[in-house]
């Protein structure tokens, strides 16, 4: 694959996105090395809307734009309920969880589980989310985009992710989560612009007539694969799901043999992943926890509720597109065709986009890059500031101190996250079933022990450490068996190997809760007593109609509802 044709017009729009990024940066980061609260929570006054779409940015990267586009090409629309069953997880945030967060005014999740689990689980949860913060995601989004700038430029992909980290990392090492969040607002408004230009314009290739609807027909017709180059393209390079028959690419329901999205991992998928990656994830649920007030960080997720219905418009729907014009890119060998899969997206732009609309998606997808790399890095400096270096290094650490400790430790994570990215161009797999793999391996001993303290009152100190160990001792045995290739099938798929070591983990809490319960010092249990408030779960509600996070959750929950029924049969229109 040749490097993209830029002429002076995209080096011009390219070059214009960087230096709107620059001024909002400084502006933004301007004073906010003063104090540990602006430096690492933005002070604490963020809008809805900054929140909103800081979380979009955060959460939608290039293994978004390069993996996902690529899984979508490979395995078809169920790709997409990796967005669309988020409401499940935002509908416990919005009503419960970032209730008791706001109202407990923690700065870390790791502080959040020192109410109820002690000082040795934040510790190690700390230092659990850092590798995880550098391994999984820095590592991987520096891959992608790396990758992105090498089909951009030809240059060596070391050297791309080289550029990519020190250019990605600028913002957050200067102004902390105030520029970070700020910027990630001007991000999301050109990933939108650039991600509707790729689709719309796929869609307008495939009509005979350059119409969008047409195109939707064609792209429909074509990813079913019942006929022609489609169907010779799923049944000869990709292996059979279920029963014998071929899986539907366009369904958003799969069957336990799914190695993606089976149907069990849109429930324990989620509660297990998706709790995990958007409630106990740092990174991501670091500008809530900066919000103004209760109403401004719900409204912010129901923004990026209404966002995660649209995405797999600008993400997903690309990689259909592309099956439907290219199916014999579907070839060789089911791992090479998976890291081939990823060059896809940026494939498109190049055959797609006219000279000068380029710029602007590139543009947009090292937005996507720079947002995620800027969010982690204040994140993960966040944590080894204020959850290991004040607590176990030096207590009596000053403002100036914190910050300028975050600030180093910022710049040796950008390096390592380097490193680790070199080593992932080793990896035969596709880069989203890379990060999927590795949430899956770490997210459900955490997620299990805070869903069962949150709602399980009886649950001890001691059950809570339970829940850890057997969780994470089901995790290996899990990956050492697979790797002897004697597991039933529906067990290879990831999310099912998250959702049953998840429910071991919650049972194994139980039972040794119940046997602990008379050595528990019931003042541990700040994270359930906080149940007890209940104001805070009916205050901060919208003064009015227009501004009720009620109105808004609910019109939300109908579009999510409309389009999976639409993708799984059900509705036609």
């Amino acid at each position: 694959m040749n490097a993209l044709s830029f002429n002076a017009v995209d080096y011009i729009v390219f070059a214009g996105f960087f230096i709107g990024l620059s001024i909002i940066g400084y502006l933004a980061g301007r004073g906010e090395q003063k104090t540990s609260d602006d430096y690492f929570l933005a002070g604490r006054k963020l809008p809805w809307y900054v929140v909103g779409s800081s979380f979009i940015a955060s959460n939608i990267s290039s293994e978004h734009f390069i993996g996902m586009v690529g899984a979508a090409f490979i395995f078809g629309v169920g790709i997409a309920m990796w967005e669309w069953a988020v409401f499940i997880t935002l509908t416990l945030m919005i009503f419960i969880i970032v209730p008791i967060f706001l109202t407990l005014r923690i700065t870390t999740i790791p502080e959040l589980l020192e109410t109820y689990f002690g000082r040795h689980i934040r510790t190690f949860f700390a230092l659990v989310t850092v590798v995880i913060n550098v391994l999984t995601f820095m590592a991987a989004v520096l891959y992608a985009g790396g990758l992105a700038l090498q089909i951009l430029t030809g240059f060596d992909l070391w050297l791309c992710i080289l550029v990519v980290g020190f250019v990605s990392g600028i913002w957050a090492i200067y102004g902390g989560l105030s520029s970070v969040a700020w910027t990630d607002l001007f991000t999301v408004i050109v990933m939108f612009i650039g991600g509707t230009l790729v689709t719309i314009l796929g869609l307008k290739s495939l009509a005979a007539d350059g119409s969008i609807l047409e195109g939707f027909s064609v792209m429909m017709e074509r990813n079913a694969a019942t006929e022609g180059v489609w169907k010779q393209a799923v049944e000869t390079n990709l292996p059979v799901y279920g029963s014998g028959d071929s899986y539907n690419r366009l369904s958003v329901f799969h069957n336990l043999n799914h190695p993606l999205v089976p149907v069990s991992g849109i429930v324990f998928g989620v509660l297990s992943i998706g709790v995990w990656y958007t409630v106990l994830n740092q990174f991501i649920i670091q500008r809530v926890l900066a919000a103004k007030d209760l109403w401004h960080a719900r409204m912010g997720l129901i923004l990026m509720g209404y966002a995660k219905i649209f995405m797999p418009f600008l993400i997903v729907m690309p990689g259909l597109i592309l099956f439907a014009q290219h199916p014999e890119y579907m070839t060789g060998e089911f791992a090479d065709t998976l890291k081939s899969a990823d060059k896809g997206y940026v494939s498109m732009v190049e055959d797609l986009l006219p000279a000068g609309l380029r710029g602007l998606v590139i543009a947009a997808l090292f937005g996507t890059i720079q947002s995620t790399v800027n969010s982690v890095l204040n994140s993960t400096a966040t944590i080894l500031t204020l959850d290991i270096y004040k607590p176990l290094i030096n207590k009596q650490a000053t403002d100036r101190q914190l910050v300028k400790f975050g600030f180093n430790t910022s710049i040796i994570a950008l390096i390592v996250a380097i490193l680790i990215a070199f080593a992932i161009t080793l990896f035969k797999g596709g880069i989203f079933q890379y990060i999927q793999t590795l949430n899956a391996f770490f997210a459900p001993p955490f997620a299990a022990m805070f869903l069962l303290a949150l709602f399980y009152r009886k649950t001890t100190r001691i059950g809570s450490v339970a829940v850890l160990i057997v969780g994470f001792a089901v995790v290996v045995a899990l990956k050492a068996v697979g790797g002897f290739n004697i597991l039933p099938s529906w067990l290879v798929a990831f999310p099912n190997q998250a959702g049953l070591s998840w429910t071991i983990a919650i049972i194994a809490g139980v039972i040794v809760s119940l046997l602990t319960q008379k050595n528990e010092n019931p003042e541990h249990k700040k994270l359930a007593n906080a149940w007890s408030k209940k104001a805070m779960f009916t205050s901060f509600m919208g003064e009015h109609w227009y501004s009720s996070v009620l109105l808004w959750w609910a019109l939300f929950m109908l579009g999510i509802f409309a389009i999976m029924a639409y993708f799984s049969g059900m509705l036609t229109w």
